[in-house]
C-alpha cells in the first residue's frame, strides 16, 4: 500500500471513485464546507486516485496560489513536496547526490513537467539515509530535498505514468479546490 501512495501500482486501480469521494468526504467536507468540497471530490470521476501526487495537485492548497499569480513559492512547494523520479549524476563527499530530474513547470493555466534539470539531494545526514547504496546512473525517488529510494525500471514508470495522469485530471478541472480555499 505504502509504494502504490508514493509510487503507484495496481492496487490503485482496486480504489473506485466512491471509495475516494468518501474518504475526500470523511476527512475534508466539515473543514472546508459544501461547495468547495464539491470542488474538491470533482476530478474523482475523471480519474483522480489516491496517490501521492493527486493529494499534492489536487487537495494541497499551494495550487491555489499558483492560480492566484504568485508563482514562485507555490511552485518550488508542489516540485519539492511530490514525488519525483530523478536519476543520480555524482554522489558527493558531502551526504549529498547531484541527481537529473523534471521539475514542475507553470504556464498560467497548467502544471506540467519541465526540462531535465540537475539538483542536489541529501542521501544522508548524520549517517542516516532513506535509501540503499546508490551510484551514478540508479534512478530513485526524491522527495523535498531527499533521495528516498532506489527506484527500479518498473517504477520509474509506474511514478511517471501516475504522476502524469493525476497532473492531466487536475489541469482538466476549470476551477480546482485548492483555488477555491485561497480565492
Amino acid at each position: 500500500m505504502v509504494q502504490a501512495y508514493w509510487v503507484g501500482n495496481e492496487l490503485l486501480d482496486r480504489v473506485g471513485p466512491v471509495a475516494l469521494g468518501r474518504s475526500l468526504d470523511d476527512r475534508f467536507r466539515g473543514r472546508v464546507g459544501r461547495p468547495v468540497f464539491d470542488r474538491l471530490v470533482g476530478p474523482v470521476p475523471a480519474g483522480a486516485l489516491p496517490h501521492h501526487s493527486f493529494h499534492v495537485f489536487g487537495v494541497y492548497p499551494w495550487v491555489g496560489l499558483l492560480r492566484g499569480g504568485r508563482v514562485a513559492e507555490p511552485l518550488r512547494v508542489l516540485d519539492r513536496c511530490r514525488i519525483r523520479w530523478g536519476r543520480v549524476i555524482a554522489i558527493t563527499g558531502d551526504g549529498r547526490a547531484r541527481v537529473r530530474s523534471r521539475p514542475l513547470v507553470w504556464d498560467g493555466r497548467r502544471l506540467e513537467l519541465g526540462a531535465p534539470q540537475e539538483e542536489s539531494a541529501r542521501l544522508q545526514l548524520d549517517g542516516l539515509g532513506l535509501s540503499s547504496r546508490l551510484r551514478p546512473g540508479d534512478w530513485c525517488a526524491l522527495h523535498w530535498d531527499w533521495v528516498c529510494d532506489r527506484l527500479g525500471r518498473h517504477q520509474v514508470a509506474a511514478l511517471r505514468r501516475y504522476t502524469l495522469r493525476q497532473l492531466g485530471v487536475v489541469n482538466a478541472q476549470a476551477f480546482p479546490a485548492p483555488a477555491a480555499v485561497l480565492a
